[in-house]
């Protein structure tokens, strides 16, 4: 007989997302009425219509497979030049020393910083910020490197690195050595964004310790304040001990579309178990030619209109259309008194549960009295606990009416 990953068996009931699809898909069987007014506040998907660079761009890299001439079949597994060489470009034109070779475009970061896991052995003492992603965590139960989930949802042989009010939700340096760390700024959950500074702070112990910083910047577009990175690469000594991760889900829409990219710089090591320094970026080739075919190349032209000049007003243009309503939303709960962070640099709005109110009771307030759906903190982690996000992501006309109905919540 076939035998099961059993690590599988030590995740959680469900998937964040999916356990909000459950209960908002029984509320909507419940109540039809009410389901005819419900506005979406939780998964972050964006709403409004893919940029017409980008959708120029795919139909007529689909309009090249339709003749012989120009058709495409297989691809290069780590992606096409043409692509490779605009990401890599406007990393340069930021004054970030990256490589065309070093960018591998792939079909999201999501997977990318789960199938990151391959390239890396057993036995790896893992940090990860909370309230986090689940993505990190899940992927690295399903692959072993955790022991069983305690009663409070944490995982044995797991760092958890608190991220709280008094840290503006960026964690403190551990006094422990880990080998790997995951960092996302700006912040999903919180919308949080990490300074230079503690971001070079983040460096230094991980070239102290000989870790791997695993760095998601999907949002770093969203970023308005000049001083805020937008790579890590930007801190000195950062290609000796980071691998950063991007999408063109948010910034371009590409949700439904699918394409991201990882950055591994040539230099970057890791260990073997007899001490040997080795470097990443032929492991993560060599998986990629292994176990991928490559995004589309229809996607892969329409991620790479997004580099155009009209490209880049319509991503522009995105970006102020959801940061617009990131500060509808803020001002609209704290309008009620409560406290409110993210928002400013990301597309997350991060609010502090009313006194006595836990996070998934006022999930089900929002969803109850208001029809809204918001996503509450406590599926981010433990210290998500007495917290709910709030995502951006929508029309004008649907924030509006929320912050209309967050005035209108009696708590």
């Amino acid at each position: 007989m076939a035998y099961l990953n059993e690590n599988f068996f030590k995740l959680k009931a469900g998937y964040l997302f999916p356990e909000i699809g459950r209960r908002v898909t029984a509320f909507c069987d419940a109540n039809p009425e009410s389901a005819k007014r419900l506005i979406r506040c939780g998964i972050g998907d964006v709403t409004e219509p893919l940029p017409l660079s980008a959708r120029d761009a795919i139909k007529a890299g689909v309009d090249e497979l339709g003749t012989r001439e120009h058709f495409h079949g297989y691809g290069p597994e780590q992606g096409y030049a043409f692509l490779r060489e605009a990401i890599a470009g406007e990393y340069r034109e930021r004054g970030v020393n990256v490589a065309d070779d070093e960018v591998f475009v792939s079909d999201g970061s999501k997977c990318d910083t789960g199938n990151i896991l391959d390239i890396f052995g057993k036995g790896n003492v893992i940090a990860i910020t909370d309230p986090v992603y689940p993505v990190y965590v899940d992927t690295n139960v399903m692959a072993g490197n955790t022991g069983d989930a305690n009663e409070n949802g944490g995982y044995e042989g797991l760092v958890y690195l608190e991220c709280n009010e008094a840290n503006n939700f960026v964690p403190a340096i551990p006094d422990l050595k880990v080998d790997i760390v995951y960092l996302c700024y700006p912040n999903n959950p919180t919308g949080a964004s990490a300074t230079k500074e503690q971001l070079a702070a983040w460096v230094a112990y991980a070239r102290e310790h000989d870790a791997i910083l695993l760095f998601d910047a999907a949002y770093e577009a969203f970023i308005q304040d000049a001083d805020v990175p937008h790579s890590i690469y930007e801190i000195e000594g950062a290609r000796e001990c980071a691998i950063e991760f991007r999408s063109f889900s948010k910034n371009g829409g590409f949700t439904g579309v699918r394409c991201g990219f990882v950055v591994i710089p040539k230099e970057l090591m890791a260990s073997t178990q007899d001490g040997e320094k080795k470097p990443l970026h032929p492991l993560w080739n060599r998986r990629m030619s292994t176990k991928f075919n490559g995004a589309s190349y229809p996607v892969q032209r329409g991620a790479a209109a997004l580099y155009s000049e009209q490209g880049k007003a319509e991503v522009k243009a995105l970006i102020d259309h959801y940061m617009g309503n990131a500060k509808i939303l803020r001002e609209a709960c704290q309008a009620c008194g409560l406290s409110v962070f993210g928002g400013e640099n990301a597309p997350y709005v991060w609010v502090k549960c009313p006194e006595g109110v836990g996070s998934w009771d006022a999930f089900d307030k929002f969803l109850n009295d208001s029809n809204v759906v918001v996503t509450p903190g406590s599926g981010f982690g433990a210290a998500g606990e007495g917290y709910f996000r709030i995502s951006a992501f929508n029309s004008r006309e649907n924030v509006e009416e929320v912050a209309k109905r967050i005035a209108g919540l009696q708590w």
